[in-house]
């Protein structure tokens, strides 16, 4: 037995100090930590998050701040008229975790979303390499203390979050053809000479 647990032990000490770890005990609890378990004789399964993605390099963010974010980047993934992914919304921003917004609204959206995650389900929230599906405060909380992100915000008062983008740049509307110049109006005829009346005769009224 001691000869199968002492290479895993090895093998998990030698992994990057920043990994986060998901730690299933015996008894079914899950746990999150950023380092090894200690204990070899645990019988729990140990599950490395790495990490991936996108970093958010905004220099308007504190320095720390900025280190948690490129290691561990934060994604949401949502559609249109989901009220969970509202409330997700609102959890990151109350948080202060800075992070990138991408939208399924088309098909072509849709198809991107089931190979970039491998689901239909929304909200997704993606931390560095973690997937989480559906919303929960208490799940999100949970890994986002694992990734080293402050429970209170620390973003500066500047701060704008970006923009939400959808899974597919949109393709630009093609330019207008310039219009045609307006032609100068053709003169108006000049009035037709009007023909002299005849002189009358004395004492005729007309």
């Amino acid at each position: 037995m001691m000869r199968f647990v002492v290479p895993v032990a090895a093998l998990l000490t030698a992994l990057p100090s920043f990994a986060l770890y998901k730690v299933v005990g015996p008894d079914g609890k899950v746990t999150y930590t950023d380092r090894p378990p200690a204990t070899q004789g645990t019988t729990g399964k140990v599950q490395p998050l790495s990490s991936s993605g996108v970093p958010v390099a905004d220099d308007a963010l504190p320095f720390e701040l900025r280190q948690i974010a490129s290691r561990y980047p934060v994604t949401l993934y949502s559609s249109e008229k989901c009220s969970p992914c509202d409330s997700g919304r609102n959890f990151l921003r109350q948080r202060g975790i800075p992070y990138v917004e991408r939208t399924v609204s088309t098909q072509a959206d849709f198809d991107a979303m089931q190979r970039v995650e491998g689901t239909s389900e929304f909200p997704v929230l993606r931390i560095g390499g973690q997937q989480v599906k559906g919303y929960s405060d208490a799940e999100w909380g949970t890994y986002l203390d694992a990734a080293g992100y402050p429970r209170q915000s620390r973003l500066p008062g500047s701060y704008r979050f970006p923009a939400a983008q959808p899974m597919v740049a949109r393709e630009a509307a093609p330019a207008a053809a310039p219009a045609a110049p307006a032609q100068a109006a053709a003169p108006a005829p000049a009035p037709a000479a009007q023909p002299t009346p005849a002189a009358t005769a004395p004492g005729i009224k007309f």
